[in-house]
Parts: structure tokens; C-alpha cells; sequence
């Protein structure tokens, strides 16, 4: 196993670069030589569906996943199918962009009920796999780390994760591990070897301390606490060897000129990934 990952691996998660828009931030990879992108969906509305699929395809970029789908649970019938048919066209999207993964940030608990709110989301789940199957994309499962589980995600372990994909028992669905909200787990590399070959994603940023944001706290690789290494390591001996998404929600980076910050991505990606 190499000790470094390849250059051609590394993919710019496009919320690092919040303040460039997708022509910008296509070409910023094509400057700063990084060959694939992870597109935000709410990126695609301004240039349109076409118009963003052919500027990265002329661009000679490969898209490593789109983010994101989920958000199952909600108080009504009627909500939670309406977040259903907003997941069947991101996976439209993704299959018109190229990508085989769509990133699935599975949604909060209505009136605190946390129990129904993981239900709802492994229903969504098992729901959406025909039409994922049918678009040839694979939907991922983000857990989040547990500060996000009151707004963001009531799946906060690799090991809730892994749990929902085997009882579905569908090649459509995988896990993507993110070091900045798995890295805490105890039972962490047990749970990376038992999602094996369904790792769909992998993830890096780094831990601040003290965290400045809960939101927008994620840290330069390098800049924090993570061993980033030895779990890029582990997913490795897992079975993935796809690209690897630099994902940094941070203000100050966001507030940096962007070329600076994939280069900045490129160097520390080299040294501590």
C-alpha cells in the first residue's frame, strides 16, 4: 500500500470553495491540475442541469459524487413524499453529471421523535433503490457526527449506517466515510472493515481545537486533531481506492482566494492524507 495516495485521486468537494460558483471552481481545478470535482446541487441552479454537465465535460473533470440527497424524515405524509420526488431528481442529476454516488445526508426528527425519524429515513432509503437502480446510481450514507443529530442527521455512527445498508440488502446502497465526523468513534475501524467493499466515499478535512463553528468548524488537514491517515488507510484495506473529496466548511477558507485554498488542498492532501 502506497503511503501516499495518488494525485489523481483527490477531488475538490465544491462547498471548500463556497464563493465560487461551478464555472469558477471547474476552472480553478483545471489550473491547480486536480481532475475531479464533487458538485452541491444547489451549485447547479445557476448555469442549469446542461449547461453545468457540458462545462465540466469540456473541462475534462470527472465528478466524484453529488451532494446531496436525503432529508427523509418529516411530520407529514405528504412532506416526506414530497423530499422523496426532490431525491429522485438529484438522482437524475447525478446520473446527467456522470457520477455513480449520490451523498445522502439523511435529515432530522421532527418534534424530537428519533426513533420514527430513523425509520423514516430507512424507508426513504429502501423506496428511492429501483429508481437509483434504474439511474445506475448508488446512494451513500453520510453518518454525521452527533452535534448535527437536532438539525442535520439523526444517523451519527458508520455503525447505524452499515446497519441500515445490510438490512436493506441492496447493492445500491453504500456508506461514505467522512474523518471529520467519524474520526471520534471507539468502534471506528471495526465498522470501516465491516462496510468492506460498500464504501462509496471518502472524505477529509480536520478537527479544530477548539472547534470555531459547529457549522462551518471543519479544519485544513493538518490543522487538527484527526489521524487521517490511518483511516484513508483503513478504507484502503477495506476495498476503496475511489477519489478522495476534500470537504471544508469554514469561513475564513471560504474567504480566501480560492486558488490559494486548492493549493493549499493539494500540498496538505500530500503531506497528511
Amino acid at each position: 500500500m502506497k503511503e501516499v495516495p495518488s494525485i489523481q485521486r483527490l477531488s475538490l468537494n465544491q462547498i471548500t470553495t463556497e464563493n465560487w460558483n461551478l464555472s469558477e471552481a471547474v476552472e480553478g481545478c483545471l489550473r491547480a491540475e486536480v481532475p475531479w470535482i464533487s458538485v452541491w446541487r444547489h451549485k447547479l441552479q445557476e448555469f442549469g442541469l446542461n449547461k453545468s454537465r457540458k462545462m465540466i465535460r469540456d473541462a475534462g473533470l470527472r465528478v466524484s459524487s453529488l451532494c446531496r440527497g436525503g432529508m427523509f424524515p418529516a411530520a407529514s405524509k405528504s412532506e416526506r413524499q414530497s423530499r422523496l420526488d426532490d431525491n429522485r431528481r438529484a438522482l437524475e442529476e447525478a446520473a446527467e453529471l456522470g457520477t455513480d454516488v449520490l451523498v445522502l445526508v439523511c435529515g432530522s426528527a421532527p418534534d424530537r421523535d428519533l426513533d420514527s425519524a430513523r425509520k423514516w429515513v430507512e424507508e426513504g432509503i429502501e423506496q428511492l433503490i429501483p429508481y437509483a437502480k434504474e439511474c445506475g446510481v448508488k446512494l451513500g450514507i453520510e453518518p454525521l457526527h452527533p452535534m448535527y443529530a437536532a438539525d442535520r442527521s439523526v444517523i451519527v455512527t458508520l455503525g447505524q449506517a452499515n446497519a441500515i445498508r445490510e438490512r436493506l440488502q441492496s447493492t445500491q446502497v453504500g456508506v461514505v466515510v467522512d474523518v471529520f465526523h467519524v474520526w471520534w468513534d471507539p468502534d471506528l475501524y471495526q465498522q470501516i472493515a465491516r462496510a468492506g467493499d460498500h464504501i462509496l466515499g471518502f472524505h477529509v478535512s480536520d478537527w479544530i481545537v477548539p472547534v470555531p463553528d459547529l457549522f462551518k468548524g471543519r479544519g485544513m488537514m493538518g490543522d487538527g486533531v484527526i489521524e487521517i491517515r490511518r483511516i484513508r488507510q483503513a478504507v484502503e484495506e477495506a476495498g476503496y481506492n475511489g477519489p478522495i473529496e476534500v470537504e471544508i466548511i469554514n469561513q475564513a477558507i471560504w474567504d480566501q482566494p480560492g486558488d490559494q485554498t486548492l493549493q493549499t488542498m493539494k500540498d496538505r492532501y500530500l503531506e497528511h492524507v
